[in-house]
């Protein structure tokens, strides 16, 4: 994967065929009890993720229903109005607005929609590329820390009740969002301005988008889910439904069936990849938890267990660039089946959660397998090695005061 000879959709479900032929797991047995690759690994993991894969779903649905009714392009349009001509402005206040609409629904589809608007508005500004596109990155991990629909993954593979996710999602948002601002200041004034110049023309980018605001009371539509998740105890997929009709209702859109049956089905042409994705981690997952596999890697993973708050803040503060590449703290590749395995090795399922939480933040903003980031670098012409060079010490400080507060608060 990292020489990108083969991409982390076919070798997840081969690193977890390899585990299991390894620790001599047969491919098929004519006893039904017994565990095979062909039924535990592959039939068995292709479901295991099915909560985190349904939740996905509805969350990709619920974007495009923002994008469709005109809530994110309003957002948008007033976080422009409301910044006027200032450039630091502009870039803080579209930083704060995608986080809110990445809280409500993210990946590829959503970036691409956001991006394409705000992106040449702070280059028009006098933004630099580099920095015009770290902001769009920089909200989107914020986003996904708040996004309930990514929480079910954590569900499923550490079985922590949704409630437990979001109480915690504090300490894993407030130093990223506190390093994102610095982030943004710091090289907005390093940088300066540019020629005030964009190769597509701002009033290109809405020729052909609806500029009729939606109405103010709609915008809060975002939110909703967020909201019915941590104060009132709801599961992530009845939050996303309700989100869904909160929205239809604030908007009232002309054609709201047409509005939900294309969000459903562009919803999942947008997370296509990652639903390919989670159902390879499903695969991994059954496998190293097989009672084989588990048997010969778990003595290796209890030996790295931190014991005590100060080894559990050093050991997954300096591994956190192991969450890029699909690496093993990466939930999204390797780590879900290291997950299972520190917890099974003693860990509290909540401290594994936080650390893995956490590094994520890094890995959403620096990592370069990610499509966000291709996609900006690309939209950009700014060099996708050069924003892991320059995001990753920053990225790594915001892990660092996380892991500070979640060991002394949840180990």
């Amino acid at each position: 994967m990292m020489t990108r000879k083969l991409t982390t959709l076919l070798a997840l479900p081969m690193m977890a065929i390899l585990l299991a032929a390894i620790a001599g797991i047969p491919l098929l047995s004519d006893n039904p009890d017994t565990f095979t690759i062909t039924k535990g690994v592959l039939a068995g993991g292709a479901m295991k993720l099915s909560t985190a894969i349904a939740g996905l779903i509805f969350g990709a649905w619920f974007g495009q229903i923002l994008s469709k009714v005109g809530i994110t392009k309003t957002i948008i349009r007033k976080a422009a109005e409301l910044a006027g001509d200032k450039p630091l402005a502009i870039a803080i206040i579209f930083f704060l607005a995608a986080s809110v609409i990445f809280s409500a629904a993210n990946g590829l589809g959503m970036v691409i929609l956001v991006g394409t608007i705000a992106i040449p508005i702070m280059l028009t500004a006098g933004l630099k590329p580099f920095v015009s596109g770290l902001v769009v990155l920089l909200a989107n991990a914020v986003g996904v820390v708040f996004n309930v629909s990514t929480w079910a993954i954590y569900t499923d593979v550490l079985k922590v009740p949704t409630d437990t996710i979001a109480s915690y999602s504090l300490i894993c948002a407030v130093p990223l969002i506190v390093i994102a601002l610095i982030m943004i200041v710091y090289y907005t004034r390093k940088d300066g301005k540019v020629r005030r110049a964009w190769a597509m023309p701002l009033k290109q980018e809405f020729q052909n988008q609806d500029t009729k605001n939606v109405r103010s009371i709609a915008l809060i539509s975002p939110l909703v889910p967020v909201l019915l998740v941590f104060f009132l105890k709801v599961d992530i997929v009845s939050a996303v439904f309700m989100g869904a009709l909160v929205t239809l209702l604030l908007a009232t859109p002309k054609r709201p069936i047409h509005v939900l049956s294309s969000a459903l089905v562009e919803g999942i042409q947008d997370v296509a990849g990652a639903l390919g994705l989670m159902i390879g981690i499903g695969m991994l997952l059954s496998a190293v938890t097989a009672p084989q596999v588990a048997s010969l890697i778990q003595p290796l993973i209890e030996g790295m267990i931190p014991t005590s708050p100060l080894m559990y803040i050093l050991v997954f503060t300096l591994l956190s660039p192991l969450a890029i590449y699909r690496g093993p703290l990466n939930v999204w590749g390797l780590g879900s089946g290291i997950a299972a395995l520190i917890v099974a090795g003693g860990m509290a399922p909540v401290a594994a959660m936080l650390a893995l939480r956490i590094v994520s933040n890094l890995q959403a903003v620096s990592d370069p397998t990610n499509s966000h980031n291709v996609w900006i670098s690309d939209y950009t012409k700014t060099d996708i090695i050069e924003t892991l060079r320059k995001t990753l010490p920053w990225m790594f400080v915001a892990v660092l005061i996380s892991m500070v507060i979640a060991g002394l608060v949840a180990f």
